[in-house]
């Protein structure tokens, strides 16, 4: 029964290393699809994802650290995920975030 539990842990720790180098990886080409982006669609289609990748990362971290705690971030990136994609795709669209129209 050890055996098992020991070969279910190392499994689990070469998972969870594989998969943050490759979230890591991930996020690296993102930040340049950000920064180097042909137009402002394809910027905010990185943030966005971005954002899925920082909540893949807590959650892999949760995963190791064998901590619910994290769970409220998780969420808490989603929601300002969330935010941030209509903001900017409010933007792209209209060219403003907030109208001030005083009709």
């Amino acid at each position: 029964m050890t055996e098992l539990l020991e070969l279910t842990d190392s499994i689990l720790e070469v998972t969870i290393t594989i998969c943050s180098i490759a979230i890591a990886i991930s996020l690296v080409l993102l930040f340049y699809r950000v920064i180097k982006g042909p137009t402002n669609p394809d910027r905010a289609v990185g943030l966005d994802t971005i954002g899925i990748n920082l909540m893949a990362l807590t959650g892999v971290i949760a995963i190791h650290l064998s901590t619910p705690y994290l769970n409220d971030i998780i969420l808490l990136i989603g929601i300002l995920g969330f935010l941030g994609t209509l903001a900017t795709a409010k933007y792209v669209e209209k060219g403003v975030i907030i109208d001030r129209d005083m009709d």
